[in-house]
């Protein structure tokens, strides 16, 4: 009963504290240490529990799968601290710009993008906000249909792979995943990966992208006033149309299909992906600063394709007892092809901290990474005591007895995760809520975690929209223009937060949709 007492307690104290805005990592790490001591004192739990601590914090820091947040990171920051986005959102408005509503079209078209480059959500928001807003203000657009456009493009980087809260789900529910097998016996657990979470989030990703396309058709069409064309001088691409687009458009999708095609091809693991991604994003920053350096750049950047091929088709181990003459040959190419992007590699980095942009590229990288490690490690120290006053038990019978079976327990789960999603931002909700009930939602019949994952990455994007503290709603009124109100950008993002609720309810009606892919792919 004291256990029961002390876990409640516990989570309410640290909610209630999240609330005051105490900055995360703190409130959780030193709810913990609080509570522990309380348990210590009254004999709820042992101090051996505590003495596993640093074990965890090794295991965090040695963890190779967490080295992709911070080369993901670096790869968004880059691509927007070096104006690479600005140039794909201006180029996409003018494509479309004949269009009714075709401004609004190219916002979601270029947020997918960016989704699939960085993963960073403040990022892109910040920079569509400044880039897109005011010209659809000019043009004549709905102050609020602007605004709520401009807010859900930018959020796509939560579903759409690489996304960051894909990979720290993918951690967490492995982790997951394990201990539920063990929990039932199965002792040579199966893994899920960070790799099978993009994988399955593919598909509504894109269906969510179309869902955002089809409502801005739908409102150009009932209410043209709200979404006009752009006049003709506004879409002009210059005397090269073909030559503007591709120099904006082409340089990203080969970035996507480096970094994304690489993972879901099982040529590299999401960790050596996000390092091309963050090596391909230097490259291509370095391409705009001068004709040297876009020569540089590029021919580094066909090196390093040509290492991939080479590494899928060639065996490139050393240290094998029986070398062909083909390895041994592939291996010098390809050490010729290192040698070739380091330098190029060099060079680009050279070329940015003389423009002034590799410190402030450097900074913003590290204060990113060092916000999520440190509320890693809180949250880590978080459910190890409480898992150590018996939570972890309690949240196991609670879903239990929840009627409906598996069902039931897992739309208990989605409806708490959405509402803290009002008050608490998503790597709070990862790090909190999924080590609590990921385990006992697994240990169930039924749940495919891959699913699970993507049910939650979906549900936790609500969370950057819904107010009163959606990270997007303040990064927005941030850089909004003074005459977008609060209550415009509020009224704004109602449609897109209902749409994507109702791409929940669709993944909840057909998982499919989720596990196909990864299935076609992985088995």
């Amino acid at each position: 009963m004291l256990h029961d007492i002390l876990g409640l307690a516990m989570f309410g104290s640290a909610f209630a504290l999240l609330l005051t805005g105490f900055p995360v990592a703190f409130a959780l790490a030193g709810c913990a240490l609080v509570f522990f001591a309380i348990g210590l004192m009254t004999g709820a739990m042992p101090y051996a529990f505590l003495q596993a601590f640093p074990q965890r914090i090794y295991g965090i820091m040695t963890n190779d799968v967490l080295v992709a947040i911070p080369l993901f990171v670096l790869m968004g920051v880059v691509l927007e601290r070096s104006r690479v986005a600005e140039e794909l959102i201006d180029t996409c408005a003018r494509l479309f710009g004949a269009v009714r509503g075709g401004l609004g079209l190219s916002i979601f078209l270029v947020g997918a993008l960016l989704a699939a480059t960085t993963g960073v959500v403040g990022a892109t928001v910040v920079t569509m906000g400044l880039m897109a807003l005011p010209p659809m203000l000019r043009h004549g657009y709905s102050r609020s249909l602007a605004a709520g456009s401009v807010a859900a493009a930018g959020t796509l980087g939560q579903i759409i792979p690489p996304s960051i809260v894909l990979v720290v789900l993918g951690d967490q529910l492995g982790t997951a995943y394990q201990s539920a097998q063990l929990a039932l016996g199965n002792f040579a657990p199966e893994t899920v990966s960070v790799g099978d979470l993009f994988a399955g989030a593919v598909v509504p990703g894109l269906l969510l992208v179309l869902l955002y396309v089809l409502y801005q058709v739908l409102v150009a069409w009932l209410r043209p006033a709200f979404a006009p064309a752009l006049p003709a001088e506004a879409r002009d691409l210059g005397p090269s149309p073909v030559a503007t687009v591709v120099r904006a458009v082409v340089p990203t999708v080969a970035l996507i299909v480096a970094v994304l095609g690489s993972i879901l091809g099982g040529v590299a693991t999401p960790t050596e992906a996000a390092a091309v991604g963050a090596v391909g994003a230097i490259l291509i920053a370095a391409d705009r600063r001068g004709r040297r350096s876009a020569f540089i750049a590029r021919s580094t950047a066909a090196a390093l394709l040509a290492l991939l091929v080479l590494t899928a088709f060639v065996d490139l181990r050393l240290g094998r007892e029986v070398v062909t003459a083909g390895q041994s040959a592939g291996i010098l190419l390809a050490a010729a092809l290192c040698a070739l992007v380091a330098a190029g590699l060099l060079h680009a980095l050279w070329r940015l901290a003389a423009d002034g942009l590799f410190k402030t590229i450097a900074r913003a990288t590290t204060d990113v990474t060092a916000m999520i490690f440190a509320i890693l490690i809180g949250a880590t120290l978080f459910s190890l005591v409480f898992r150590g006053l018996g939570g972890e038990d309690l949240v196991k019978d609670a879903l239990s007895a929840m009627p409906g079976g598996p069902a039931g327990a897992v739309l208990l789960v989605m409806a708490v995760m959405f509402f803290l999603g009002f008050f608490l931002d998503f790597l709070e909700i990862v790090f909190v809520v999924v080590p609590i009930v990921a385990p006992a939602l697994l240990q169930m019949e039924g749940i495919d975690p891959v699913w699970l994952g993507v049910m939650m990455a979906v549900n936790l994007q609500t969370s950057f929209l819904t107010p009163p503290f959606g990270p997007t709603l303040f990064y927005l009124r941030g850089v909004a223009p003074p005459e977008v109100r609060t209550a415009d950008i509020y009224r704004g993002v109602a449609p897109f937060v209902a749409i994507q609720l109702a791409v929940l309810a669709i993944l909840w009606l057909f998982p499919a949709l989720a596990t196909a892919l990864p299935r076609a792919l992985y088995g």
